[in-house]
Order: C-alpha cells, then sequence, then structure tokens
C-alpha cells in the first residue's frame, strides 16, 4: 500500500537532490573559473611579451631580455626543438593542425602540474615555440574543497527541509487520521452521519459521500427488517390458524379413520413452524440487518429464567432434568436474540439427551468475560464433527429427531454478531456435550 506522505516526500527529495548537486556544481566553477581565466590571460600577455624580445643576432635567434617576473617560467625553442633561452625543464604543449597557433593545458614540472601555454611565432629564421607557464598554481585543492563543504552543507540543509516537510505532511493529515480514527471505533451497528462542519474543506466531498453511503445503507437495512417482519406476520399466522385446526380435526369422532394421518401432518406443521422461526432468526442475526438494532443492557441471569420456565414442562414429559446455575453478569445486545440463541441450545440439549438425563444451563464470569453455557448429557458431538455442526443445514449422521439443522448456525450466527466466541466440548464426566459463549 503506497503512503501519501512517503510519496509527496520523493517527490521533493529527488529534485530538491538534483538543485543541491547542481548549486553545489556552481560554487566549484564560480571558485575555480577566475583564476584559471587570470592565469590564461597572464600566460598570453608573457608569451606576447617574449615573442616581441626575439631578435636574430648573428643569424642565430636569441632573446635579448627577460620580459617576464618570476611568477612566469618559459622556454622558447627554434624549429628543431632546440632551446635557446628558458627552462628546459617546461614541456611543450602539443599543438594540433587546423590553423592554430596556440595550445594551452596542464603540464608536469617538479612532480606538480602546472597551466601552460605553448605560442608557434614566426621568425626570419623560421617559427619558433615559446612555452610559458604560470608558476602561481590555481588553487584546485581549495575549490574541491569549498565544494565537498557546500555540497555537505547543501545536503545537510536538504536533510532538514525532507524532516520539516515530514512533519508538515504529518501535521496537515491529522484531520485525514481522526476522520479515519472516528470511522474506525466505531461498531459495525453505528452508521450515524459524520459532522461536516468538523472536517476541513478539502475533506468534505468525502465526508458528503461516506454520510450518503450511511443513509444508503440505513435505508436498506430498514428495508430488510420490514421485510422479515412482515415476512414472519405472513408465515406465523396462516400456520398457527392451521396448527389450530388441525388440533380441532384431531378431537373430532368422525377424524377417527384419519387420526394417525392427521397427527403425521401435525408433527409436519409444527415441524415447519419450527424452520420458518429459525430462518426468520437467522435473518435477524445476519450483522447486515442489525445495523440499526438498538442493544441495551441485558442480564443473562434474565433470560436464562425465561427459557428455562418456557422449556420445563417439555424436559418434564422427556423425564429431563433441566436445571440452571445463573450469576448476574450482563451484556450488550438484542434481548430477543439472546432469547433465540439459547432457546436453541436448550432445544437442542433437551433434543439429543435420553429420558433421565440431565440439562443444566449457566451464566457467571469465565477468565474475566461474561459466560453463557449449556451442558447436557446425551449423545454428545465428535471431535470430528464440532466445526460441521455450525455450518447451516448440517445433521450428523444417524442423527435422531427430525431437526433442520439450523440450531447451531443461527447460536453461531448471532454469537459472532456480539464478538462472543462458542467453543464446543465434552460434558462432565465424558458425557454429552457442553457449549460455551464467551462474550466481549
Amino acid at each position: 500500500m503506497t503512503s501519501i506522505s512517503r510519496r509527496l516526500v520523493l517527490w521533493l527529495a529527488v529534485p530538491l537532490t538534483l538543485l543541491a548537486l547542481g548549486g553545489a556544481l556552481v560554487h566549484y566553477f564560480n571558485s575555480i573559473a577566475p583564476g584559471v581565466i587570470t592565469s590564461d590571460r597572464r600566460l598570453r600577455d608573457a608569451a606576447a611579451d617574449i615573442i616581441a624580445h626575439i631578435k636574430v643576432v648573428d643569424d642565430q635567434l636569441v632573446l635579448d631580455s627577460v620580459p617576464v617576473d618570476d611568477s612566469v617560467k618559459y622556454a622558447v625553442r627554434d624549429a628543431k626543438g632546440r632551446l635557446f633561452a628558458g627552462d628546459a625543464r617546461l614541456p611543450t604543449i602539443p599543438i594540433a593542425s587546423g590553423g592554430l597557433n596556440q595550445a594551452i593545458g596542464m603540464a608536469p614540472i617538479n612532480r606538480g602540474s602546472v597551466r601552460t601555454l605553448t605560442v608557434r611565432a614566426f621568425t626570419p629564421r623560421g617559427p619558433v615555440l615559446v612555452n610559458v607557464a604560470d608558476a602561481v598554481k590555481v588553487n584546485e585543492a581549495a575549490a574541491r574543497f569549498g565544494f565537498m563543504s557546500t555540497l555537505l552543507w547543501d545536503f545537510v540543509q536538504l536533510d532538514l527541509t525532507l524532516v520539516l516537510v515530514w512533519v508538515g505532511i504529518q501535521l496537515g493529515l491529522r484531520p485525514v487520521k481522526r476522520m479515519r480514527d472516528e470511522i474506525a471505533d466505531r461498531s459495525p451497528l453505528d452508521l450515524r452521519p459524520i459532522a461536516e462542519a468538523s472536517v476541513p474543506r478539502e475533506l468534505a466531498p468525502l465526508a458528503a459521500t461516506l454520510n450518503r453511503l450511511f443513509l444508503l445503507l440505513r435505508t436498506s437495512v430498514q428495508s430488510q427488517q420490514q421485510f422479515i417482519a412482515n415476512t414472519a406476520h405472513q408465515l406465523r399466522t396462516p400456520i398457527t390458524g392451521m396448527l389450530a385446526q388441525l388440533d380441532l380435526l384431531t378431537n373430532e369422532p368422525a377424524a377417527l379413520p384419519i387420526h394417525h394421518r392427521l397427527l403425521v401432518l401435525q408433527e409436519g406443521m409444527r415441524q415447519l413452524t419450527q424452520t420458518a422461526n429459525q430462518l426468520l432468526t437467522l435473518a435477524r442475526a445476519d450483522p447486515a440487518v442489525n445495523i440499526t438494532t438498538k442493544n441495551r443492557s441485558v442480564n443473562l441471569k434474565d433470560i436464562v429464567a425465561e427459557v428455562a420456565a418456557r422449556f420445563y414442562d417439555r424436559a418434564l414429559q422427556s423425564q429431563i432434568d433441566l436445571g440452571v446455575e445463573t450469576e448476574n453478569v450482563s451484556v450488550i445486545a438484542d434481548p430477543t436474540l439472546l432469547d433465540d440463541l439459547l432457546s436453541n441450545l436448550v432445544d437442542n440439549a433437551i433434543k439429543y439427551t435420553p429420558a433421565g438425563g440431565r440439562v443444566t444451563v449457566r451464566t457467571g464470569l469465565f477468565e474475566g468475560r461474561p459466560t453463557l453455557s449449556v451442558e447436557d448429557t446425551g449423545v454428545g458431538i465428535p471431535d470430528t464433527e464440532r466445526q460441521r455442526v455450525r455450518q447451516r443445514f448440517y445433521r450428523m449422521p444417524h442423527s435422531t429427531g427430525h431437526g433442520s439443522g439450523l440450531g447451531l448456525a443461527i447460536v453461531e450466527e448471532i454469537a459472532r454478531l456480539y464478538g462472543a466466541v462458542m467453543t464446543i466440548d465434552t460434558g462432565p464426566g465424558g458425557l454429552g456435550s457442553e457449549i460455551r459463549l464467551q462474550f466481549r
């Protein structure tokens, strides 16, 4: 993921580095160029003075006087390269062909290099080569030191500038980070609009776009909730009516010949009612539907009391000991969904526990977190099946009863909605199973 801060600093670092390098080079040439220009002018003047003093005496070339001071070394040679005046150690700079009569460059002398000018002059005795060298050296070492010191200081300034730019970018991006943190700290159920007045002008379009998205989500969720409520009403009302009519019909003497078939139909309708209720519960537990749900603090002890009272008669008919061991612990949730969660757990426990067994519902703190658990002495859930039973419509092989395989899927969905962790273990004494939910 590319960082805007790093990209901005990189875009600034490259041109600023080139500018620093270019500035140091300009400083270097500005330091050395005046000395070179002065030296070249002095060499040309000295060469012209020497040429002006070359004479022919007794058919020999001579330099009648020394027209230069000690700051200039010189050597004068005839066309055959014989020295007739000056310092023999001073070498000649080769003159390229093409009509030029002078050449300038660096020549080695006395374990050093001096700037040297070679000029071809013409006399009655033929051409001569005049070499002049500037004994006052151009201080290139000082110029190089100045170049390096300037370059070092420029890069120090560049580093400081980039640090200040980085700090400025971080300070400038604080409103973006505040908006990010504000949205990140919200729960998935919080779709309140962002206060556009509290964000900078540059972020106002982003805040407005997010607010429109939140509004669309709230509208969509409300429509889905309304659909679920309508569906629940439309399903439950006719099914309840049909069950009531079947109950009356099974008690009619005229229905005795088909009494067995009516009982099968009645059981099927009850199964349909349970499946419809579970599907609606599963839909309500969807996080997308619960975005606008108003959760509140719920005492798990109260939920356990209501569910246990509702299943007491059924447990008694099945000869199962249904007990509760509760402590006052609270969680933030929708009490209706918690009721559905515990109802599915107790329903499964009673369904798969044989007569004479025991089902116990507990609440309390486990590892410092609110916990709800249901344990039974039934057939249990093998280790290999404990992940698969969480899936929708999955039933273990050779399962008894006519369940739809949605019970634990509903429990898992509701637990995930509230950040609870569901674990499935073997019950006490190695019998049955224990399903525990630890809330945040």
